[in-house]
């Protein structure tokens, strides 16, 4: 065990105060990780649009003060009772949902969402206790998601930590705790493109690219990327996408314009924008007979999506994804080995890097639209 196992961690933190405030870089107190619990020292973490969207606290329930931060990658500083299948050392990266192996869910082959660990944006405390791990000077500060990775240290329930490869460089592979894989996944596990198929990705933000990276990885010979943002088409090229489509530069239906396109429809398509209607548009698109089409955004509360039945009954098929269908223990070190054979690249998904004490830039370039990840180096 390290010498600091069983006691209390002082470091630093980016605290979020209140609602849409900049962070404040304070000395937090992070207590030991208890029973299937563990505490990580965090190297390097990265900002997503989840993180933003509940620091922003748009319809959310607010939940302050708290700790942000869930694409991660770090080393096991301690482990808690119980937890045997991770020592310090360990190369790990944290994820916002979990695999606790035990439940209905981790059993089935088919299912990535595990009933006890499954993503809770509104808990902000420890299962075991009901309690923080984080404090400063008493006052207890809220966990993210179960990861909180914008503090130099933090305690992660043992099944929301996926061991990978030591020899992956941690400040390129953190970002597989969350969008990337979703968007990877939800093409390479739920869509499954065949070689020479068609896919169209609606949305080409980080989430989407990697869904077209997954369709370049599959070998897909036309992949359409539609966006509404017309100046994403350059950087799309990157990630294979081969063809573009504005739907504000046709006036009938894009389904309809995707679908004189493609003789029919494409054989897949990948919707990740959370918009209703550009998921309609995704699942009308593709192809009847064969077409699959997968949601992966995530729409507001009181969207409702609305389709012609025949749209159905004519063999067109709409799947939904969780986190790309990958669970987070068994199979984010495959992942991870994507990367380091070179068959996935994740260095054109990093935009930015900027020092732990200037992680509220990270914050600009995401709410300016500048760039895919923003890398923050901890320690700096």
């Amino acid at each position: 065990m390290s010498s600091t196992a069983g006691q209390v961690i002082r470091c630093k933190a980016a605290v979020a105060w209140e609602a849409g405030k900049p962070l404040v870089m304070e000395e937090v107190e992070v207590a030991p990780p208890q029973a299937m619990e563990v505490r990580l020292k965090i190297l390097f973490t990265s900002l997503c649009h989840t993180d933003v969207y509940f620091w922003e606290a748009k319809g959310q329930t607010p939940l302050f003060p708290r700790i942000f931060g869930h694409e991660a990658g770090g080393i096991i500083e301690s482990v808690g009772e119980g937890v045997t299948d991770l020592k310090p050392g360990d190369h790990v990266l944290p994820v916002f949902t979990g695999e606790c192996k035990e439940c209905r869910h981790c059993k089935s082959e088919e299912s990535n969402m595990c009933d006890l660990l499954r993503i809770n944006t509104d808990r902000g405390v420890m299962l075991n206790d009901g309690k923080s791990r984080f404090s400063i000077r008493g006052q207890p500060i809220y966990h993210f998601v179960g990861t909180s990775t914008f503090s130099e240290y933090t305690v992660v329930h043992v099944g929301c930590v996926a061991k990978i490869n030591p020899a992956a460089p941690l400040d390129k592979v953190c970002v597989l705790s969350c969008g990337i894989s979703t968007g990877l996944g939800a093409t390479l596990n739920v869509a499954k493109p065949k070689k020479g198929s068609s896919v169209a990705i609606f949305g080409l933000g980080a989430v989407g690219l990697a869904a077209a990276e997954g369709a370049r990885i599959a070998g897909a010979s036309r992949i359409i990327g539609v966006d509404l943002n017309s100046n994403r088409f350059d950087e799309a090229k990157k990630f294979g996408v081969t063809e573009f489509v504005n739907p504000k530069d046709h006036k009938k239906p894009v389904q309809e314009v995707i679908a004189e396109m493609t003789n029919g429809g494409v054989d897949r398509s990948v919707e990740c924008t959370g918009s209703v209607n550009a998921m309609i548009s995704a699942f009308e698109c593709v192809h009847d007979g064969w077409g699959v089409a997968v949601l992966v955004g995530v729409p507001n509360k009181d969207d409702s999506f609305k389709t012609h039945p025949m749209n159905v009954l004519n063999e067109r098929t709409l799947k939904g994804t969780f986190f790309g269908n990958y669970k987070p223990r068994s199979d984010l070190p495959s992942v991870v080995e994507k990367y380091m054979n070179k068959e996935l690249e994740l260095e054109k998904f990093i935009t930015h890097e900027v020092p732990f004490s200037e992680i509220n830039k990270a914050f600009e370039y995401m709410l300016s639209g500048a760039g895919l990840r923003c890398i923050i180096r901890m320690g700096a």
